[in-house]
């Protein structure tokens, strides 16, 4: 039998609002896979704060087994940015000891490609967001733990990255782990229970995710549940993971008799044929044609002779990893950047919506609901239906009131669902989307995946999500950083399949480079000490030059509080606004160029 780990007795936790947990009791034992599911700010990190000891319930009871050793990642990096990734990962341990335990050449490995000088030296501060997360992660993977508590593990993660630690989680055996992501694919990969904290409560479920899907229907046909809208979105993607991802059904352990009567009548996710008929009415036989393109970012080329076409009602998912020029393929399909040599043909009746990373900057007295009407009151989805600026952002988990919240008061993941709500109103025939689940939780991913069913137009998506690129798109291409676009038929297995084969010829490469051809090639491949110190400097500056663009940007904004009523004055402001994130940009390619010669 399993030993206990953790126990919660009646535990409470109130902030002053009404409790985020209310009376909870569990356990977790050794060994156990849980996921954590809910909605955005429920009490999910509340929980996972409780069961580190990092916070203390205002009532009930916490016991814990004696000398279990605990792991911990937050969603906050709080690592010293003076500090090397060799500090923050291995501590005081000298080379000897780590180099000779397996379990940390494999975690260093498969996070960073090596644990070679290069690697381990480099400094925190200058480090991506991706870049710290790992660090982060492999702080916790190189220890021997009973219990490994994550918070949304996989943000800022590639989906070969997310995929690497699936394996690595799955290989620790007696190591139990509880995780709290949006990463739905993850849940299923890595947890085999799913706790949903709903109401102050947790309602626990076996299985991963697609079996928590599939007994929280069923648990709702059983209860008679009266709100139908939540009721109709979870029978809606139960029929595609019975439909389009069989595989994912294995783990349940209720009756499976139950869900098959309770999807017998439902319709499939997309009718394709009727959606394709529909974005040619609207877009003709043309969305963009690329005619032997280069794409280049400073010295560095990115794609060379490229030519692809996008024709009307494709849904294509764009993979690969950071860096290989994914966002910069997007920026130049909406002419935000030009080929430097080719050219890329637009159709004619071509009206595109960019969803890019960054927030789109907006009135910070403006009302959700106002904001969103600036763009149109109704939303046209054909054939007679419509959606009023509401119901499109209670869709996308606006409810009522929170319509009336002003937009300087909503949290980043609000701002990403608001820039998206807008762009739906303003009725584009196509959709580019660079990582829209970012912040989102598994209902309102849910929400957003139901609603790009019925987007009759072109659709294009970037995003490390791998289960809602499966879910929303259905071709896929990849970027290996070879110059061209890839078809993916057999979609995001195939990708990894084809960077794990050119991982294995860049090592088998690199162990045939005779002495003296290293020697002659040490320049190009192996940077100097003088040339990296150089570099860093630049680095430093263009990070300088970064900063000093955001403080502007910060000082404007509390002209536009001041002035809200000058509308006049709003318009000059967002104008300067806008050259300044088009200085930022450049500034940014310029920074990742020099990152990447860091690399």
């Amino acid at each position: 039998m399993s030993r206990n780990l953790i126990n919660l007795e009646a535990v409470t936790l109130d902030y002053g609002k009404g409790p985020v947990l209310d009376k909870v009791s569990l356990g977790l034992s050794e060994g156990s896979r849980i996921g954590i599911v809910g909605r955005n700010g429920g009490g999910k990190s509340s929980l996972v704060r409780m069961l580190s000891a990092a916070e203390a319930p205002h009532s009930g009871r916490v016991s814990r087994t004696n000398n279990i050793h605990v792991g911990a990642l937050d969603q906050v990096d709080t690592a010293d940015p003076k500090l090397s990734v060799r500090d923050v990962v291995l501590g005081d341990q000298a080379d000897h000891e780590w180099a000779t335990n397996s379990l940390a050449r494999d975690v260093l490995t498969g996070l960073f490609g090596s644990f070679s000088d290069e690697v381990l030296e480099r400094k925190m501060g200058p480090l991506s967001g991706g870049e710290r997360r790992r660090v982060a992660l492999a702080r916790l993977l190189v220890e021997d733990l009973d219990l490994l508590l994550l918070d949304e593990p996989t943000n800022h993660l590639d989906v070969e990255a997310v995929a690497w630690l699936a394996d690595h989680l799955n290989s620790r055996r007696g190591l139990a782990i509880a995780v709290v992501t949006h990463d739905r694919w993850f849940l299923d990969a890595v947890t085999d229970r799913t706790w949903e904290v709903i109401d102050g409560q947790v309602e626990e479920y076996d299985g991963g995710y697609s079996a928590f899907v599939l007994s929280k229907a069923e648990r709702m046909r059983q209860a008679s549940v009266e709100d139908q809208k939540r009721n109709n979105l979870i029978k809606k993607e139960l029929a595609w993971l019975r439909r389009g991802a069989p595989a994912r059904t294995s783990k349940p352990k209720f009756r499976i008799d139950a869900a098959n009567e309770l999807i017998s009548n439902e319709p499939p996710p997309r009718n394709n044929v009727e959606l394709l008929n529909f974005a040619n009415a609207r877009l003709g036989k043309m969305v963009f044609e690329f005619e032997d393109v280069d794409i280049s970012v400073g010295e560095r080329k990115l794609f060379g002779h490229l030519t692809w076409n996008i024709g009307p009602g494709d849904r294509i998912a764009i993979a690969g990893m950071n860096g290989a020029g994914k966002t910069t393929l997007l920026r130049a399909i909406v002419g935000d950047m030009k080929p430097t040599a080719g050219r890329i043909v637009t159709g004619t009746t071509v009206k595109t919506a960019y969803l890019s990373q960054h927030l789109e900057e907006l009135n910070p007295k403006w009302r959700v609901l106002e904001a969103v009407e600036q763009v149109s009151s109704h939303i046209d989805l054909g054939k007679g239906k419509s959606l009023s600026a509401g119901q499109l952002c209670e869709r996308l988990g606006f409810a009522a009131s929170a319509q009336w919240t002003p937009v300087g008061d909503l949290s980043g993941g609000e701002r990403r669902r608001l820039q998206l709500t807008r762009l739906l109103m303003s009725e584009p025939n196509v959709l580019i989307l660079d990582e829209p689940t970012n912040d989102f939780d598994v209902e309102t991913l849910a929400s957003l995946e139901d609603l790009l069913d019925s987007f009759a137009g072109t659709l294009l998506v970037v995003s490390h999500d791998r289960y809602f690129l499966e879910r929303v798109c259905d071709t896929f291409v990849g970027v290996l950083g070879d110059g061209n676009v890839r078809d993916l038929p057999r979609g995001i297995d195939e990708y990894l399949e084809l960077r794990h084969a050119q991982d294995a010829s860049a090592l088998s490469m690199s162990n045939n480079v005779p002495a003296q051809a290293a020697e002659t090639a040490g320049p190009t491949t192996i940077l100097s000490a003088a040339v990296r110190r150089d570099l860093e400097k630049e680095l430093g500056k263009v990070e300088r030059q970064i900063k000093k663009i955001d403080d502007q940007i910060s000082t404007i904004h509390k002209d536009m509080d001041a002035n809200a009523t000058d509308y006049a004055k709003i318009a000059e402001l967002n104008k300067q606004i806008s050259d300044l994130r088009v200085t930022q940009s450049s500034h940014e390619e310029k920074w990742l160029e020099i990152s990447e010669k860091l690399i």
